[in-house]
Parts: C-alpha cells; sequence; structure tokens
C-alpha cells in the first residue's frame, strides 16, 4: 500500500485486530456516540425529563455534539484539527454525564435509564481518549487528508505537482 493511501486512512481497533476507517461511520468511537445519542432522546421523550425542556434540550446537544465532532474531525484537512474536535466531543461527553447524574438526582430518569445512559456514555469518554493518543501517536506520520491530494483545497495547483493552470 503506498504512503498516500495509508495516510488517508484512519485505524481502528475492532477485537484484537485492526482495521482501515474510510468513513467516519466506520470508527467505534461514532458508533458508541450514535446509540448513546439515540438513548439520550429516547429518555428525553419516555422518562419525566420531557418535562424539564431545558434539562432535556441540553442533554440532546450534548449527545449530538460528541458525534458530530467526531464526525467533523475526520473530515478536517489536518491531523491537528481531527484531535481538537475529538477534544471537543471528549468535553461533550463529560458535559453529557454530569447531566445524566443531574437527571438520576432530581428525578427525571429513572435507575435503569440512568444506568443504561451512563454505561455508553463512560466508555464513549474512554473510547475518544484512546482515539485522541492513537491520533497524536501518528500525528507525524499521518498528517490528515489535506496533505494527500496534490491539488490544494482552494483549487490552485499544489507545489511540486506538475500541474499548471493551462
Amino acid at each position: 500500500m503506498s504512503g498516500v493511501i495509508k495516510c488517508q486512512r484512519e485505524m481502528v481497533k475492532r477485537g484484537s485486530h485492526a482495521m482501515a476507517a474510510n468513513r467516519f461511520a466506520d470508527l467505534r468511537v461514532w458508533q458508541t456516540a450514535r446509540i448513546l445519542a439515540r438513548g439520550v432522546y429516547r429518555a428525553a421523550e419516555r422518562q419525566r425529563l420531557a418535562k424539564d425542556f431545558a434539562l432535556a434540550t441540553r442533554m440532546k446537544r450534548a449527545a449530538v455534539s460528541i458525534g458530530s465532532n467526531i464526525a467533523e474531525g475526520f473530515e478536517r484537512g489536518t491531523r491537528k484539527q481531527q484531535i481538537e474536535a475529538c477534544y471537543i466531543a471528549r468535553g461533550s461527553a463529560g458535559e453529557l454525564r454530569s447531566q445524566i447524574c443531574t437527571a438520576h438526582d432530581v428525578g427525571l430518569i429513572d435507575k435503569r435509564a440512568f444506568a443504561w445512559l451512563h454505561e455508553r456514555c463512560e466508555p464513549c469518554s474512554r473510547q475518544l481518549q484512546a482515539y485522541i493518543s492513537r491520533l497524536r501517536r501518528t500525528r507525524e506520520g499521518m498528517p490528515g487528508p489535506k496533505y494527500l491530494n496534490p491539488i490544494e483545497h482552494d483549487g490552485k495547483p499544489g507545489p511540486g505537482t506538475g500541474q499548471t493552470w493551462e
């Protein structure tokens, strides 16, 4: 496999082996965030949380933010931007964990919903930290998708590509 193609892919752990992720939806951490967001929406509809519009809205926004930032980072042009987006996602996961605790403490979600949400939010944070660590370790060798295409993102030929406007 050429170095360019290798740089284009992210590695994802699946069991004991690694596989390349060509899309953010292939990332296990994004899949975890997606399941968590569905659970938050379900709790906001079916639990007493539905009566607290402000907290339900904040929880839904935080849950959606986790997956959205993972996806945005994956699509960004540099590894540094990807790492920054993942840190934002991790902050949203922490915010959501706090909100889950608050919702339970004030009786807006029952013990079962609390356990389900917490058991998915905590691993999501751990997966994000592991993913960030991996991105940081591979930052030099795999700078990001912006550097794969010989044509710069602004449409101008990149240096040393041999391409001209004519």
